[in-house]
């Protein structure tokens, strides 16, 4: 698999997982908020390697949301 198809994956399916236990409001805010740090910052690389600036500048304000919410939840 190439590396750029792995990032791209592997970050949405973050994604998905820190949607989901945020959803489910059952008490994993932290973990969720750490799925989305990582989820930004895989689909952050594969943005930058693939010359999407707008994704880029996007999964910039999603690890700003991510860290914010684990410090918040901490």
């Amino acid at each position: 698999m190439k590396r750029q198809t792995l990032l791209e994956w592997s970050g949405t399916v973050t994604a998905i997982v820190y949607s989901l236990m945020i959803a489910a409001n059952v008490g994993l805010e932290f973990i969720g908020f750490a799925l989305l740090l990582i989820s930004s910052f895989l689909i952050g690389l594969w943005a930058y390697f693939g010359g999407h600036r707008g994704i880029l500048f996007l999964q910039l304000f999603y690890a700003t949301a991510g860290i914010i919410g684990m410090l918040r939840w901490f």
